[in-house]
């Protein structure tokens, strides 16, 4: 839906911001409604409800039409925003589809909190300007009798589609392709999604965790940042599964420092992001070497790459210009993209595609839907997703075994 005027653009909104005193965990005022809203980062960031306006664009455009409804919004809004901060006065969270079809929406919510270093706020957005909400939170309904789908022959069907990839990347076809795998969960009762929202934070408070129109996961990964004129962009690459013991784990990263496949991988990685923000930015940073970012569960190759924005575009025409990388699409894009579509089966939907959220200004962050899960409309089940990156050398046991291991934070958080 869109909230639209006799004309065709969008109804005027009326945007209040105020600060209040720290209302608590965040996730833990979402109501127990669909439409529920979250971006959290370590007890920070933004959560919403309710819908005074939305979009829902598709096609290969997708960006630049939901860059221009916004722009609309924007022009057409009243807003006072008493705190200034990102994340405060007329917001919407969005999540895109991975592929050109149609499933990427835009949300203004009626209601946002917000926690930002240290100050809270709560903002409202309608047609006129009502009261503040009162504030309350709610206990969760954890999932119940959780099964998961994951048959012997589903998991050597994927291992083949490896394979396949590996040959076409041995002949010279393309550098890296990233395939992604699916498990079906199916629960006893509609899934309250607040529950596994709390889970990962709690669990990966260094992740972003989302939800968008029954999308929800926890991401490490920061496709962009826009902020005051400074662009980041975490780029991750290259992954290994963590034992719990921390001092084979410090060896295992070292090894994972070293990796000449996971060096590859990241590479490409790190050079499509940059190559795709050049345009944008100046006094860009690109780290010659990679970290590695320790997960509970997993560790990363990880390089963020930053810059200053150079032109007039805003978090939305930057996505577009990102989207999709090679950590999510692989080298070079176009090839890999249509690989994707010939050898995957699988519809992504909105996994792998950008979620988070943009203010009036056009500043805002959007990380990739990683590690992530779409809850079926009727809420009695999910499809959870984990995409490995395929190089020349790399083998169907060991890209399994990764994608096994991305797919635990949501797994855990679900049963």
């Amino acid at each position: 839906m869109s909230t639209l005027a006799t004309d065709g653009r969008p109804e005027p909104l009326v945007v209040r911001s105020r600060e209040i005193e720290d209302p608590g965990a965040l996730l833990a005022l979402l109501p127990p409604t669909s439409d529920a809203l979250a971006w959290v980062h370590g007890g920070d960031g933004i959560v919403g409800w309710g819908r005074a306006a939305s979009y829902s664009p598709d096609g290969d455009d997708r960006f630049d039409a939901a860059d221009d409804w916004w722009a609309e919004v924007v022009d057409a809004s009243v807003v006072r925003d008493e705190v200034e901060l990102p994340g405060s006065g007329l917001v919407a969270f969005g999540s895109f589809t991975f592929a050109d079809g149609p499933g990427s929406v835009l949300t203004v919510p009626e209601v946002v909190v917000g926690r930002r270093d240290g100050r809270c706020w709560v903002t409202t957005i309608g047609l006129s300007l009502g009261p503040s909400p009162a504030l309350s939170t709610s206990t969760p309904t954890d999932p119940s009798g959780t099964l998961f789908a994951d048959e012997p022959g589903r998991r050597d069907d994927w291992a083949a589609t490896v394979e396949a990839a590996v040959r076409r990347i041995q002949s010279g076809e393309l550098d890296k392709v990233v395939l992604a795998r699916s498990v079906d969960a199916a629960f006893e009762e509609p899934l309250d999604v607040r529950s596994p929202l709390a889970r990962l934070a709690s669990a990966y408070p260094s992740c972003w965790t989302f939800h968008v129109d029954g999308f929800f996961g926890s991401t490490p990964e920061m496709l962009v940042r826009l902020q005051g004129g400074l662009v980041t962009s975490r780029v991750l690459a290259g992954t290994i599964r963590r034992t719990g013991d921390d001092a084979r784990d410090l060896s295992l990263a070292a090894s994972l420092a070293r990796s000449s496949k996971d060096l590859e991988e990241h590479e490409y990685a790190v050079r499509s992001v940059a190559d795709a923000l050049a345009p944008h930015c100046t006094g860009m940073n690109v780290p010659e070497s990679p970290f590695v970012l320790h997960l509970p569960n997993v560790m990363h190759l990880a390089t963020d790459v930053t810059g200053v924005l150079r032109d007039d575009a805003g978090v939305l025409a930057l996505v577009a210009s990102l989207h999709p990388s090679a950590a999510v699409g692989g080298t070079p894009t176009a090839d890999a993209v249509r690989v994707i579509a010939e050898i995957e089966q699988l519809d992504r939907g909105r996994y792998a595609g950008p979620v988070g959220w943009i203010g009036a200004s056009g500043d805002g962050e959007w990380g990739i839907g990683l590690r992530s899960a779409q809850v079926a409309p009727d809420g009695r089940g999910a499809r959870l997703f984990a995409g490995c990156g395929i190089v020349a050398d790399s083998s169907p046991a060991d890209e399994l075994a990764e994608a096994d291991a991305k797919l635990i934070p949501v797994r855990d958080a679900l049963a």
